[in-house]
């Protein structure tokens, strides 16, 4: 899958990706992905995931696997950051 960076929204701390080619262009005219993060308070934030696509057809299923990619990226970024978070000390 290739996505290109469409948007990004400083104010509303959210980034729009628009998909450009793979296999899920076979199925759908238009996708893109949308990430907001919404400030939880002492350096933490809570990532909102929105899927905004068009089917071909009315056939073409529900892109889980797209649901399925973006629910992996936020467990790796959430691995990255708790591991730059400082140890207490023992």
């Amino acid at each position: 899958m290739s996505m290109v960076i469409e948007a990004i929204d400083d104010a509303k701390l959210s980034t729009t990706f628009k998909v450009i080619g793979g296999d899920i262009t076979t199925e759908f005219k238009e996708c893109k992905i949308i990430v907001q993060a919404t400030p939880k308070g002492e350096g933490s934030c809570l990532a909102h995931w929105t899927l905004e696509y068009e089917k071909l057809n009315e056939n073409v299923p529900d892109p889980h696997t797209l649901l399925e990619f973006c629910i992996h990226v936020s467990k790796d970024v959430e691995e990255h950051h708790l591991a730059q978070q400082p140890t207490a000390p023992a």
